[in-house]
């Protein structure tokens, strides 16, 4: 079979399952960025994603060429550079100079708060103007002269609008920013070069955009998880209000996504902050849901699909997940879990949306061969069956026992089978 014929294979057996309907197989598409390094050779390691790209393709190349999943798998390209010259201080990541991260270890996520409580209003009323002057030069150091940045309403003949920026912190800021736009422009070609070679070899992108539920945007980048504590107590309309204007800017960007003709437009949700315990049902409902749903109204209007992607315990959140799913048209979404009861949770989403999700991540690192065989088996009986299911790993792998994984694959391209 050609590596054409293979790809419209396997992307009819995942648009299958998640249209609800049985594919020819049970679709295996484990998030295995990390597992591209460890299985995939080359000398590969997550340094190669911030300073040896070549390496990086090379090893999910290999990785993809033995293990044939259904969809491909990305290296999460960054520039180590473009981020040592911004001074990034919201991200650590392994070949920093300096740096604690071992080259085997994904970057670390720094958490902080980079917007004061009281500044909402500025926020929501100048975000263009908030992001230049407060948000670039806290969130990356190397850019602080933008701070500088000012353009009055009275000076615009010409190019006097351009006189601000004769102020040497913000002349800085530009050159560091050029030699910014510079490194990702590298970047960006070798993610077209690797997408290009695992297309032609015949595998399929999962998504196609991402996206952030708008409370997760200013919880993870704003106000950090404590900041936002406060906040939804305290000052809930005004979370509301930035929640609504994010939720617009990203329908927004999407735009000329939503317009063009692709066979596939899928959007990947992380959703980082709604898990259980984090917020009271009608804080969740009113701050975190709304504003998705509406998302999700709109990108299902256009065609797209979206895929929920919930991160922590979820247990007390899947019924009424459900209930907002229910009034959307069903097979439209793909929603994954990390844990739970899969049976159960198959029965409570069967005809509703796609579930994805199953492989627990201490089993592929830490479990037995047997084991693994078994809850493949586990998986396939209780959720494959009349499709709507995605045999996903619980979440990113990035430590794997070759000989489970192997078995994960090989039990699944058997027993899964229809």
């Amino acid at each position: 079979m050609s590596n054409s014929q293979l790809y419209e294979k396997r992307l009819k057996r995942v648009n299958d399952a998640i249209a609800l309907k049985e594919p020819d197989c049970v679709p295996l598409i484990p998030k295995a960025v990390g597992a591209q390094y460890v299985l995939g050779g080359a000398g590969s390691s997550h340094k190669s994603e911030f300073y040896g790209f070549n390496i990086a393709i090379e090893a999910s190349v290999n990785y993809h060429k033995e293990f044939q999943p259904d969809v491909r798998t990305m290296p999460d390209f960054l520039s180590g550079r473009a981020n040592e010259i911004a001074q990034s201080a919201m991200l650590d990541w392994p070949g920093r100079p300096g740096t604690k991260v071992p080259d085997k270890s994904s970057h670390q996520f720094i958490e902080q708060e980079f917007m004061e409580q009281e500044e909402y209003d500025e926020l929501i009323s100048d975000f263009t103007g908030f992001m230049l002057r407060k948000y670039i030069p806290r969130a990356f150091p190397g850019l602080k002269g933008f701070e500088g940045m000012s353009l009055m309403p009275a000076n615009i003949m010409g190019t006097r609008i351009f006189s601000p920026m004769v102020n040497p912190g913000v002349k800085a800021a530009l050159s560091n920013m050029l030699e910014i736009i510079e490194e990702t422009e590298k970047v960006n070609e070798y993610v077209i070069r690797c997408n290009n070679e695992l297309e032609e070899l015949g595998f399929p992108p999962y998504s196609t955009n991402a996206g952030e539920v708008p409370f997760d945007i200013i919880s993870d980048f704003f106000r950090g998880t404590m900041g936002m504590f406060e906040d939804f107590l305290e000052i809930p309309e005004k979370v509301s209000e930035a929640c609504e204007m994010f939720l617009k800017i990203q329908l927004r960007g999407w735009e000329p996504y939503v317009a063009c003709n692709m066979p596939i437009k899928r959007v990947f949700f992380p959703l980082h902050k709604g898990m259980d315990g984090f917020m009271s049902p009608k804080q969740y409902d009113e701050l975190y849901w709304a504003p998705y749903q509406k998302i999700l109204k709109h990108l299902i209007g256009h065609s797209v699909t979206p895929i929920i992607y919930c991160e922590g315990p979820y247990k007390t959140r899947m019924d009424y997940i459900r209930e907002r799913l229910l009034v959307l048209p069903a097979g439209s979404c793909v929603i994954h879990f990390e844990e739970g009861d899969f049976a159960e949770i198959k029965k409570k989403f069967e005809r509703v949306a796609c579930l994805s999700g199953g492989m627990p991540l201490y089993l592929l690192e830490w479990g037995t061969k047997e084991q693994v065989v078994d809850r493949v088996k586990y998986l396939v009986d209780n959720c494959a069956a009349g499709g709507g299911f995605l045999l996903n790993s619980s979440g990113s792998i990035e430590n794997v026992k070759r000989e489970n994984y192997e078995a994960m694959f090989e039990t699944a391209r058997t027993y899964g089978k229809k």
